[in-house]
């Protein structure tokens, strides 16, 4: 795949190149190199911001678990804590986190914990400059956290990342949720109660599963939350599903 030096191109080729087993060094160097003011017109509309960090935090997260341990997320909590709060992705001069990436510029600066209604109290100057203006809640169908219910990984453009979000959530919610018609239940995966505050609580997750077609328009489930094994669903325990703000 042809490399183009502006970051847009830059993070869809380091994101190719990782799905497709070639040499990613020389597009880590650029990003890492990038002028912040030739970033900051890249990423000047929402689109921008939205599928640069997307590509960058699916290259990156599958980067670091080749070059670090394949088998790390089946290890202690601890190890699997480090692996995603470690600076070790430099973009522009700025040393960052998978966890910076995700909860600072995806979703405009929330906690990993909190249930999505508790803001990250110090973000960098970096952080409030290259954010999503609002958090995206379809983010949340789109980055890989090498556990269950992860979606298939695509490169995302500016132009198609609305259409191409969209995609991925349709997805998802087919292989994922149920409904129930006789009861008027839902069973969701528990990333909607680990990030409840995104969609906007009850009644925005609720329309968010009615815009997708996951239950029927005129109904107003109730839901409940798929029961998982705490000790395999790496995302879950990292991101403090049961820890109270």
């Amino acid at each position: 795949m042809s490399t183009q030096l502006d970051p847009l191109s830059l993070s869809a080729d380091l994101l190719y190149t990782v799905k497709t087993e070639g040499d990613a060094d020389p597009l880590r160097e650029h990003l890492a190199a990038l002028e912040r003011s030739q970033l900051d017109r890249a990423l000047a509309s929402r689109e921008g911001k939205l599928s640069f960090w997307l590509n960058c935090y699916n290259a990156y997260a599958q980067l670091l678990l080749e070059e670090e341990d394949p088998d790390l997320l089946e290890g202690g909590l601890l190890d699997q804590w480090k692996f995603f709060a470690r600076d070790q992705i430099p973009i522009s001069g700025v040393w960052l986190s998978l966890n910076d990436i995700e909860h600072g510029l995806l979703r405009s600066s929330k906690q990993p914990w909190g249930l999505g209604y508790v803001p990250r109290v110090f973000p960098s100057s970096f952080e409030r400059q290259f954010r999503l203006a609002e958090c995206d809640p379809r983010v949340h169908f789109a980055l890989t956290h090498a556990a269950g219910h992860c979606p298939p990984i695509a490169v995302y453009s500016p132009r198609d990342v609305d259409e191409e979000l969209d995609i991925a959530i349709e997805w998802f919610l087919e292989e994922n949720v149920t409904y129930d018609s006789g009861a008027n239940t839902a069973t969701v995966p528990r990333l909607f109660r680990q990030y409840r505050g995104d969609f906007g609580g009850k009644r925005g997750i609720v329309s968010f599963l009615r815009q997708y077609n996951a239950v029927p328009d005129d109904t107003t489930p109730s839901l409940e939350y798929e029961q998982v094994d705490h000790s395999a669903e790496l995302d879950v325990n990292l991101e403090g599903d049961d820890v109270k703000p």
